[in-house]
C-alpha cells in the first residue's frame, strides 16, 4: 500500500527576465522569514522565483511590499516582465513547463521591447484650499451654497451641503481631467507609451504612468521639475521610479497545481 504525501512548499513566481542576468545571493521576497530568490532558466528567458510554504495564507502587506520591491529593483537594472503578485506553482519545473516554454518567444521579444525602457509614475495632489478656492470662484451655484450654509447648523442644511459637496467633488474631477490633459499631452512627447491610471484619491491632480527611454530620463525628469514648478502654489507633484512596467505588459497568470 502506498502512502500518498502533501506537498509542504512551491514555487512562487515573481516575474520574467533575460535569461543571461544574474541573482544578487541576498536577495529575498516573500515569506517569514523572507525566502531567498532564485532564477529558473528556459532558452532565453527566467522566472524569478523563490520557495514558499504552503501551509501558510499568502497576503501580508510585507509579502505584497517585497514583491514590489524586487520587481522595482531588478526593473532599474534589467528588463523585466512583472507578474501580479500571488502567482505560485507546483514546483520549479512545472514553472518551465507552464509557464516559461509556452510563452518563451513572446516573453523573449517583450523583453526585448523593454530593453532601455523603464516606468515612472507622476503623481500629482491638488493643495485642498487651493482647488476649492477655484471651484468656488467658477462656480456661483457653489459659492453661493457655500455662504448660505456658513455658520448654521448641520441638521438645518443638509440638503445644501449635500449639493454642495456635489458641486465641488464635480469640480475638482473637472480640473483633474484639464491637468491630467496638459501635463500628459507635455510629457508623452518624451516616453515611449503612457497609461493614464484612476485616482487614489478625491484631491488627485494628476496620475499617470511613463515608460520612459533610458536616455531620455534626464529630459523627462526636467519636464516633470518644470510641472512642478508651475504648479507649486496649487499641485505637489511627485516623480515615483525607476519602477518595473506594471501598466505595459501583461502576463499569463500560472495555475497552482
Amino acid at each position: 500500500m502506498s502512502r500518498s504525501t502533501v506537498q509542504e512548499s512551491a514555487s512562487y513566481v515573481y516575474g520574467i527576465m533575460p535569461g543571461d542576468v544574474e541573482v544578487d545571493p541576498d536577495a529575498t521576497g516573500v515569506g517569514d522569514p523572507p525566502a531567498r530568490i532564485r532564477l529558473v532558466r528556459h532558452g532565453d528567458i527566467a522566472a524569478l522565483t523563490s520557495e514558499i510554504a504552503l501551509d501558510r495564507p499568502l497576503g501580508r502587506p510585507e509579502d505584497l511590499f517585497a514583491h514590489q520591491r524586487l520587481l522595482d529593483e531588478a526593473a532599474a537594472e534589467v528588463p523585466v516582465l512583472p507578474l501580479r503578485f500571488g502567482a505560485v506553482v507546483t514546483d520549479d519545473e512545472a514553472v518551465v513547463e507552464e509557464l516559461l516554454a509556452p510563452n518563451h518567444d513572446a516573453f523573449r521579444d517583450a523583453l526585448d521591447d523593454l530593453e532601455g525602457r523603464t516606468e515612472y509614475i507622476v503623481k500629482g495632489r491638488y493643495v485642498e484650499s487651493v482647488v476649492i478656492g477655484e471651484v468656488l470662484a467658477e462656480n456661483p451655484e457653489a459659492a453661493r451654497l457655500r455662504d448660505d450654509i456658513r455658520g448654521k447648523p448641520e441638521e438645518a442644511t443638509w440638503d445644501a451641503r449635500i449639493r454642495l459637496g456635489e458641486l465641488l467633488g464635480e469640480g475638482v474631477a473637472a480640473r483633474r481631467d484639464a491637468d491630467t490633459e496638459e501635463i500628459v499631452g507635455a510629457l508623452a512627447p518624451l516616453s515611449a507609451a503612457v497609461a493614464v491610471r484612476e485616482p487614489t484619491h478625491e484631491q488627485d491632480a494628476v496620475h499617470a504612468a511613463f515608460l520612459i527611454e533610458t536616455d531620455r530620463l534626464e529630459e523627462f525628469e526636467r519636464a516633470v521639475e518644470e510641472f512642478g514648478d508651475r504648479w507649486a502654489e496649487r499641485v505637489t507633484i511627485r516623480l515615483l521610479g525607476p519602477l518595473a512596467p506594471y501598466d505595459f505588459v501583461t502576463t499569463p497568470y500560472p495555475e497552482e497545481g
